[in-house]
């Protein structure tokens, strides 16, 4: 969901949002906030969701649609939006230590132990992986059946053209940015559901989320949502039958054996 979102966000609006991560964050500490009042990581998610998507509209609509306005091409754009991303990043986690400070914040809903292929699971491991993939599939046929996907994948594909045929494209471009956060405010809460969030884990699944957008194919929803499901089953085969430490040398491994196979990603375009 967080690479799905990404991809999003890069792919229609053309900013690589390196925020991304701390919009999982703070969704996911503002989830433990919810939780000692008694609300779940579940219903969290369906208010941490559209919180995320408001401040993902928000920003698309202000700061980088005036970035894009007075920048003079498209390579200078995502520059400044890479760079103003950056500021975003630092503002937000240390405006998140204030508030929740540095400790994990456990959660600790539907933590029982299930038996699965002779495995043991975790049952919010099983619910938080059905409404991932649900989510996905959720997202792809609303990009592929509904109107406002059309509108979507042809902002994507040409924002000038698109405008002509009358397509509200800075509208396009603020919902577009706004799913992508939306998807990460949802995940934030699943994440919370999992393991105990800090204001310190945006980062790491910002890294995370990087390298399956670049494994799926840069811009490629379905490719994102496939390679999401590849290094999900690496990191648990390496977490549970291998030694934890490598499992992020194992993902840029697995990056960098892809790139010199299929430099273009799973899905991605030449």
């Amino acid at each position: 969901m967080l690479a799905m979102g990404l991809t999003l966000q890069y792919g229609v609006a053309r900013v690589l949002n390196i925020t991304h991560g701390e919009f999982v964050m703070l969704a996911a500490l503002i989830t433990y906030s919810l939780s000692t009042i008694g609300i779940n990581p579940l219903v969290a998610a369906a208010i941490t969701g559209p919180l995320m998507f408001a401040l993902g509209f928000v920003l698309q609509l202000t700061l980088f649609r005036s970035l894009k306005a007075r920048s003079p091409s498209p390579a200078v754009f995502e520059g400044s939006a890479l760079l103003a991303a950056f500021g975003l990043m630092y503002i937000i986690k240390y405006l998140a230590q204030i508030q929740w400070g540095s400790l994990r914040l456990p959660c600790y809903y539907l933590s029982d132990k299930v038996m699965f292929a002779g495995m043991t699971l975790f049952l919010n491991q099983i619910v938080a992986f059905a409404i991932a993939v649900a989510m996905g599939v959720a997202v792809y046929l609303f990009l592929s059946r509904s109107r406002m996907g059309r509108a979507i994948r042809a902002t994507a594909e040409d924002p000038s053209t698109a405008g002509l045929m009358g397509v509200n494209t800075n509208i396009i471009l603020a919902f577009s940015f706004g799913l992508g956060a939306l998807l990460a405010g949802i995940a934030g809460s699943l994440t919370a559901m999992i393991s105990a969030p800090s204001s310190a884990m945006g980062f790491g699944n910002t890294v995370i989320a990087l390298i399956v957008v670049v494994l799926g194919g840069l811009g490629s929803v379905t490719g994102s949502f496939i390679a999401g499901i590849i290094i999900g089953v690496v990191s648990f085969l390496v977490l549970g039958l291998w030694q934890p430490v490598l499992t992020v040398p194992v993902y840029y491994a697995i990056l960098l054996l892809l790139l010199l196979v299929r430099p273009t990603g799973i899905l991605g375009k030449k």
